[in-house]
């Protein structure tokens, strides 16, 4: 059976260093038959155009500070049976898109999301949670590796922007995502919409991305926020579309007290001093009033795509290679992890030191996967804190553990 055909798309704004990073991470996907749907600033489409890939992309320059209409835009051009939803600051697992999108192959399915890991590369910044028409949003206990399709009668699943596919088709007949919401929530909205809908949607948790939070106008590189106007104004239209009258005034004041609670946390941790937190508030309430006069109807149909399928070459079937040692054997172990990468491998180095540190993960530019961390440190954060490990019993370990999202040696 042909592989589904599968668009991938990034909406990049600010931030060309991350989006090439990405990029690099996408070449390395094993689904068979995908493409590559880039929505750029002038500078990130300028880095893109220099890259490796450009022939490959289809790349539409957009500058506006509205990632709806930037996605919307980006359907345009996707000619897949599927979209598949990622981040600028993300980077996928090999294995994420074929993984993400085997759930299509049920025609029921309309939608699905997978997991995302965070900073250090470990633990997750998002695994499954659903939606409530108040917004309030609960974790999902779901067993094992899934896929799972969760039941719902008063809630949604929540899928993240960041990892998530949806049927061509069925996003086209639902007008694709709302532009009011110009950032925050537009994939929370839609999530509500497909529950109205009776669409069913599935949880992948091996469908895997890591996401950098990278630093861009409206927070900083320690995640402190810079400006809350435009999550003020989702949330009202949010409310707005989806919430019982009677309910939204108590619903806005919860929500806002949460964004005060995050506020504070920001503060008491040492970036937002008083002031800053007075401020960002002010432009949280701003916002709201803006959110309260956008439009919240119907979004018309969208139109098929208007260009062919551009296959992407990525890398299905490619060996794995796993490199190891110890701290004085980093630079020998790059440079090798490089040219492998180079070559056409998925490439995994783990190097630990004799030291209880916990463990990090990163995907480095060069296009290979690197752990690092202590002989005896954590890289779960909830193992033991100190474990009596053997070099190649700790190895072992590791390399298992990733092995099911990133692919066997």
């Amino acid at each position: 059976m042909a592989a589904m055909p599968v668009s991938v798309v990034i909406v990049s704004r600010g931030r060309p260093a991350a989006l090439s990073l990405c990029l690099t991470g996408i070449a390395q996907l094993d689904h068979p038959a995908y493409e590559v749907v880039v929505v750029a600033c002038p500078a990130g489409a300028a880095a893109l155009r220099a890259g490796p890939h450009a022939a490959h992309i289809k790349l539409l320059e957009f500058d506006a500070p509205n990632i709806a209409a930037a996605r919307n835009l980006a359907l345009t051009q996707a000619a897949g049976e599927v979209v598949a939803f990622i981040d600028d600051d993300a980077v996928p697992e090999p294995t994420w898109l074929a993984r993400l999108c085997a759930p299509f192959a049920d025609p029921e399915v309309a939608a699905a999301g997978g997991y995302v890991r965070g900073r250090n590369g470990i633990d997750h910044q998002w695994r499954a949670r659903s939606i409530t028409a108040t917004g309030c949003d609960r974790p999902l206990d779901l067993p094992g590796d899934g896929p799972h399709f969760p039941h719902l009668s008063d809630a949604a699943v929540k899928l993240q922007g960041t990892n998530m596919a949806h049927r061509r088709d069925v996003l086209a007949r639902m007008g694709g995502f709302d532009p009011g919401f110009r950032f925050y929530m537009d994939d929370t909205d839609l999530d509500l919409r497909h529950a109205r809908a009776g669409h069913r949607v599935a949880v992948v948790p091996l469908a895997e991305v890591h996401h950098g939070y990278a630093e861009s106008a409206r927070r900083g590189p320690d995640r402190s926020p810079r400006d809350l106007t435009e999550i003020g104004a989702s949330l009202a239209l949010f409310l707005r579309k989806h919430c019982p009258e009677p309910q939204r005034a108590a619903a806005w004041a919860r929500l806002r007290e949460a964004q005060r609670r995050r506020l504070l946390d920001h503060m008491i941790r040492g970036p937002l001093g008083p002031d800053d937190v007075m401020g960002l508030l002010r432009g949280l309430d701003r916002g709201h009033a803006a959110g309260l006069l956008r439009p919240a109807g119907a979004l018309p149909p969208l139109a098929a795509p208007v260009a062919a399928f551009l296959p992407f070459p990525g890398r299905p079937g490619a060996p794995r290679r796993i490199l190891s040692g110890r701290v004085w054997s980093r630079r020998r172990m790059r440079r090798q992890a490089a040219e492998f990468a180079a070559s056409g491998e998925i490439v995994s180095v783990f190097r630990f030191s004799h030291t209880a540190l916990y463990h990090h993960v990163t995907f480095r530019p060069e296009g290979y996967w690197e752990q690092i961390g202590g002989l005896w440190g954590r890289s779960l954060r909830g193992d033991v804190p100190l474990q009596p490990w053997l070099f190649a019993a700790r190895l072992r370990a590791e390399v298992n553990r990733v092995a099911k999202f990133r692919g066997s040696t």
